[in-house]
C-alpha cells in the first residue's frame, strides 16, 4: 500500500510540475497565439506529464529497463499520433474561426449597409410623398383650378409616381442580389443587340439633356455567355448613369471587345472625373458622388451601379471604374460565350 500511495504522489507531482509549466507558457509567451499553438501545448502537457510519472516510477525501481524502454516507445508513438491530429484538428478550429470572424465582419457591415439604405431610402421617399400629396389636397380642395396648372400637377404626379416606382424596383432587384435569390437563365448572347437596344431607349433622355450619344460599330461586339434581362439591365444602368452625371454638349460612348480574358464593355463620359477618394465607393449602395442629397438632375436612389456590381459579379464577371482624360470610364467584363 505505501508503494503505491508512493508511486502516485510520484506521479501527481510529476504532472503538476508539467501541467504548472504549460500554463505559465499558455498565460505567457503563447497568450494570444493561434488555435494551433494552444492545442499543441495541451497534447504536450499531457504526454509529459505521462512521461513524467513514468520516469519517476522508473527512478524509483518500479519498472524494470525493459518495461520503461517498452512504456516509451509507447508514448512515444501516442504522442506522435496525437500531435499530428491535434494539428490537423488546430488547423481545421483555425479555419473554422476565422471564417466566423469574417462572417461576424460582413454580418456587422451588412447591417450597416442596410440601415444606411434605409436612411437614404426614407428620405427619397418621404420628399415625393410630400409633394405628391400638397398636390394631392390641391387638387381635390379646388386650390389649383386653371387647366393649365391642373395639367401641370398631373404631370408632376405622374413623374415623381414614375421615380418612386423605379426607386421601389430597384430595391427588388438589390435584394434579390443581397439573399442569392437571383437566378440566371444563361445562353449566347450577343453583346452589341443588348447595347443597340440599351442605345435606343436612352437616345431621347441623352437627346433632351444635351448629351451626344454614341456606340462602337456592331460587328466589333462580342459573343458572351450570360442572360438577357440581366446584361440589358447592367448596360442601361451604366448608360443612364453616364448621361446623369455628364453636362450638357458632353459625350457618352459605349466600347466593347474581346480579349483573353473574355468579353468587355466600357462606358466612357465626360463628367470631368470622379475625386480619387470616391471611387472604391462608387458601386456602394446609395453613393451618388455628390455632396447635395438632393439631386440636381433626376439622380435616382443610388442603387443603379450597386446593382451593376450585383449582377455582373453573379454572371462571373467584374466591373471597375477609372477616371480618364476627361471624365470617366466603366468597364465590365463577361465571360465568353462557350
Amino acid at each position: 500500500m505505501r508503494d503505491v500511495l508512493y508511486t502516485f504522489l510520484m506521479a501527481l507531482g510529476g504532472s503538476l510540475t508539467v501541467a504548472v509549466a504549460g500554463l505559465l507558457i499558455l498565460r505567457g509567451p503563447l497568450r494570444g497565439r493561434s488555435v494551433i499553438a494552444h492545442i499543441v501545448v495541451l497534447l504536450l502537457v499531457t504526454v509529459l506529464s505521462v512521461l513524467a510519472g513514468i520516469l519517476g516510477a522508473s527512478m524509483a525501481m518500479f519498472i524494470s529497463d525493459h518495461d520503461l524502454h517498452v512504456l516509451l516507445i509507447v508514448v512515444g508513438t501516442a504522442a506522435t499520433v496525437s500531435l499530428a491530429a491535434g494539428l490537423w484538428a488546430g488547423q481545421r478550429l483555425a479555419r473554422a474561426s476565422m471564417w466566423a470572424a469574417e462572417a461576424r465582419m460582413r454580418e456587422r457591415e451588412a447591417e450597416a449597409r442596410r440601415r444606411e439604405l434605409v436612411a437614404w431610402v426614407s428620405h427619397d421617399l418621404r420628399t415625393p410623398l410630400a409633394g405628391l400629396r400638397a398636390m394631392t389636397e390641391a387638387l381635390e380642395d379646388g386650390v389649383v383650378s386653371d387647366p393649365s396648372t391642373v395639367a401641370d400637377y398631373h404631370h408632376r404626379i405622374s413623374a415623381e409616381t414614375e421615380r418612386m416606382a423605379s426607386l421601389v424596383d430597384d430595391l427588388f432587384e438589390l435584394s434579390r442580389i443581397n439573399a442569392g435569390a437571383l437566378r440566371l437563365t444563361l445562353s449566347e448572347v450577343p453583346l452589341g443587340d443588348v447595347v443597340s437596344d440599351a442605345i435606343a431607349s436612352a437616345t431621347p433622355l441623352a437627346a433632351a439633356a444635351g448629351i451626344t450619344l454614341v456606340a462602337s460599330p456592331s460587328s466589333g461586339w462580342p459573343t458572351v455567355r450570360g442572360s438577357v434581362p440581366e446584361l440589358s439591365r447592367v448596360v442601361n444602368n451604366l448608360i443612364r448613369n453616364a448621361i446623369r452625371y455628364t453636362p450638357p454638349d458632353g459625350t457618352v460612348e459605349v466600347t466593347g471587345g474581346q480579349d483573353a480574358a473574355g468579353g468587355w464593355l466600357a462606358v466612357s463620359d465626360t463628367c470631368g472625373g470622379i475625386p480619387e477618394a470616391d471611387l472604391p465607393r462608387v458601386f456602394d449602395v446609395a453613393f451618388r458622388g455628390a455632396p447635395a442629397r438632393t439631386p440636381t438632375r433626376d439622380a435616382g436612389g443610388g442603387l443603379g451601379l450597386a446593382i451593376v456590381r450585383g449582377l455582373v459579379e453573379a454572371h462571373d464577371g467584374a466591373v471597375d471604374v477609372a477616371n480618364v482624360d476627361d471624365g470617366c470610364r466603366f468597364v465590365v467584363r463577361l465571360p465568353a460565350a462557350v
